[in-house]
């Protein structure tokens, strides 16, 4: 099982891709796909989930090519956009009957389906309730759970936890982490602790580029011995984010606690600190300007 993207480029005017020359290939496990919002998550996620056309590149899916054969994909396909909307009125049940039934899954085996992933995403005690009541964090677990209807071996979703409270976020990424098995799952987020607690592999992007790919641990490696802190006054603040790359800073008793990238000591007080991955993507995003390296 292995998703193959080569050279995929998206253009939208004459002057403007949301996404250049990008390449990945993804195999089973959890792969997020870190960076700002415009960086061209969503119009990666959209080329693969066969929505949008690229104007350059090819994407694999087991060595066939999905621009020309999406329905290749389309089968074996799961999706949540960033933009995944209900129908208020209707229940769980019946707005996962009538995606089922969108899906072409018969009504025999949807309704079985059904009441397994309402257990999966913990939603099996409010499945009579009309979705217009349900929280965010509840509409996202039943926006996975219409993702995997058809019980998917890619699974897509964009910018899942946005809008969420950190309870339901920690909750969706753990339901995340327990789908992963034999399936390949690619998220994209903004925030750098979803992925953190998640992936077991992190894609950095940036003005269409990628910038970086590699495990956690891997990233953190870029910025040993290259991450300072120590405490300034408040004033000096401005003057040191024209001279530093300021990754962090907490305000404190005795002054601002500044965190900072820089190949030596920025100060005589500052003292060599591990690197974190909010270090390390704000770095890549930061310095490298959306240019691949």
């Amino acid at each position: 099982m292995k998703l193959t993207i080569n050279h995929l480029s998206k253009r939208y005017r004459r002057d403007f891709w949301g996404l250049r020359e990008f390449d990945l290939e993804l195999e089973p496990g959890i792969t997020g796909l870190l960076g700002p919002n415009g960086a061209g998550k969503s119009t990666l996620m959209r080329m693969l989930a066969t929505i949008t056309r690229p104007t350059e590149g090819t994407i694999l899916w087991n060595g066939t090519d999905i621009v020309q054969s999406p329905d290749f994909l389309r089968t074996v396909l799961g999706y949540l956009p960033q933009d995944f909307g209900v129908y208020p009125n209707l229940t769980a049940v019946e707005f996962l009957e009538y995606m089922a039934a969108i899906k072409g899954i018969p009504a025999g085996s949807a309704h079985k389906r059904i009441d397994e992933l309402l257990q999966v995403v913990n939603l099996s005690h409010a499945t009579r309730r009309p979705l217009g009541g349900y929280s965010g964090g509840m509409k996202q677990r039943v926006g996975i759970a219409q993702a995997l209807l058809n019980d998917p071996q890619l699974l897509i979703v964009d910018e899942p936890t946005v809008g969420l409270d950190p309870e339901e976020r920690s909750r969706f990424r753990s339901l995340l982490a327990d789908l992963a098995g034999n399936r390949i799952i690619l998220f994209s987020t903004h925030i750098v602790s979803d992925v953190e607690a998640a992936a077991s592999e992190i894609v950095i992007i940036n003005k269409g580029h990628k910038l970086q790919q590699a495990a956690p641990e891997k990233l953190l490696d870029l910025l040993e011995g290259k991450v300072w802190q120590w405490t300034v006054p408040p004033e000096a603040l401005p003057a040191l984010k024209q001279q530093f790359l300021l990754s962090g800073m907490v305000r404190r008793e005795e002054g601002l606690q500044v965190r900072a990238v820089h190949e030596s000591a920025p100060a005589a007080a500052a003292q060599n600190v591990t690197p974190n991955l909010e270090d390390v993507y704000l770095y890549l995003v930061q310095r490298h300007g959306g240019r691949p390296q």
